[in-house]
């Protein structure tokens, strides 16, 4: 079967990587030149992809060999349409599927009309034009040379719409861009890590189901954000594994030189935080980061303030050699994700 991995544009090696790391022979990637989308063919159950971290979503390719979508309501091709949409639904609980929606260039045309009544009446699902559980994209052949394809999600929700997300902040960092920073700390099982401003605990629940840790805390100055991040540890059943405290980010109160691994999504001075107080504060995590991390430590930061953390890191580089600079591009922001190593 062939499927695409949509990818937040950045995050492409990422999932290259992961996809070859948990599948090895069992997978054959296809060359593509979009930053935004992963082609690929997969020997195993679609239900195995349904752990992917790195990724946003992935969708099931069925190729038609018509001139037009029109062609989509002949028998043969919509009952194979239909067979695979049923394929897809039966590996979930019964009702994870009431919905459904598809996106294709002019959709408000009555051939589409005509697929969306089909589909309503064959399925049982209700059509909406807003979020949907079932959603299809339709466009002309971009995996083979010819015909039409019809992207089917394969999981209710986006992949990067995480379970264990029951309480969410302005300005949460997204759980794909999340996993992508957990792999550049490099993890290992005896990894004393430490998130520093933990917001609503993203990066604290995708190091422990990324795989285990030493330690595993985090900490923050709003009790209110604490309390958000505990809800969500809570549900991802993580709870008896990470500790949190309240605490300020540039004087933590921990012992010198007691983590391996510090994360953290600094305030990006848009929906959190301020210019002018990001110019004080981004030196001071730097120093206290320094302070409590041991000889050749890993720390990833993210933030949207490239022109300011660029130049304060200039200034600390006795203390921090810069390893990798990665570029995202999510909901019309570039943010960069810094790797470091202790000096």
């Amino acid at each position: 079967m062939i499927y695409e991995a949509e990818v937040l544009p950045g995050l492409k090696p990422f999932a290259t990587s992961e996809l070859r790391g948990r599948f090895h022979r069992s997978i054959d990637l296809f060359p593509d030149e979009n930053p935004d989308r992963l082609p690929f063919q997969f020997d195993g159950p679609a239900a195995d992809l349904l752990g992917l971290r790195t990724v946003a979503a992935v969708y099931a390719v069925l190729t038609f060999d018509i001139p037009r979508p029109k062609a989509l309501l002949g028998h043969q091709h919509f009952t194979h349409l239909l067979k695979r949409v049923d394929r897809l639904i039966e590996v979930f609980p019964e009702g994870a599927f009431q919905t459904f929606r598809i996106s294709a260039a002019g959709k408000e045309s009555s051939v589409f009309s005509r697929l969306i009544d089909e589909l309503q009446r064959s399925t049982g699902l209700a059509y909406s034009s807003d979020d949907a559980d079932l959603f299809m994209r339709v466009r002309p052949a971009a995996i083979h040379q010819h015909g039409w394809e019809v992207l089917i999600r394969i999981s209710p929700r986006p992949l990067a719409t995480r379970q264990w997300r029951v309480c969410d902040l302005p300005g949460a960092l997204n759980a794909t861009i999340a996993a992508a920073m957990i792999e550049l700390t490099r993890p290992q099982n005896r990894d004393r890590f430490l998130n520093l401003m933990c917001g609503s605990g993203t990066l604290l629940i995708e190091r422990l189901l990324r795989g285990p840790a030493a330690v595993t805390t985090g900490c923050d100055i709003d009790h209110e954000v604490l309390a958000c991040a505990a809800e969500n540890i809570a549900r991802s059943g993580l709870a008896d594994l990470i500790t949190t405290s309240r605490m300020d980010a540039a004087r933590t109160g921990f012992p010198g030189g007691c983590f391996d691994v510090i994360c953290a999504d600094l305030p990006w001075g848009v929906l959190v935080g301020s210019h002018q107080g990001n110019a004080d504060l981004y030196p001071a995590v730097l120093e206290e980061a320094a302070r409590i991390t041991a000889p050749q430590a890993r720390m990833v930061i993210i933030t949207q303030e490239i022109r300011l953390f660029e130049e304060v890191i200039e200034r600390y580089t006795k203390l921090w050699k810069l390893k990798q600079v990665v570029r995202v591009f999510q909901g019309g922001l570039h943010p960069c994700i810094y790797s470091f190593e202790r000096q």
